[in-house]
């Protein structure tokens, strides 16, 4: 298992990530191939990752990309958004992006 893999809960979805090899974009599994677009990516079970993780290994377009790996998806998002900051940083751009301001809640004062 990818070290990065073993941070899914048992239960969720997930994306499948890796980069581009040709010039390091990051890419996201699709039904059809890679996108450069999160939003294209295709949504599996995370009991599921490990095998298609396996199985797109063992394409030819694998040849194509490196770090394949799978990057769970927060349940309470609008679309697909990745759960982490890190794998929303790849999926969004970089942190200064106004996706990334901060969040206020009715909570703060």
């Amino acid at each position: 298992m990818d070290v990065r893999n073993n941070r899914r809960d048992l239960t969720g979805t997930s994306v499948i990530t890796a980069n581009r090899l040709l010039d390091g974009r990051i890419v996201w599994l699709t039904g059809q191939g890679w996108s450069e677009a999160i939003s294209h990516a295709r949504v599996i079970d995370n009991a599921d990752v490990e095998d298609v993780i396996k199985q797109v290994k063992a394409t030819p377009d694998a040849r194509m990309v490196v770090g394949i790996y799978g990057v769970q998806l927060d349940p309470a998002a609008a679309g697909i958004a990745p759960v982490t900051v890190r794998e929303r940083i790849r999926a969004f751009g970089p942190s200064v992006h106004p996706d990334f301001a901060p969040v206020e809640t009715s909570n703060v004062h």
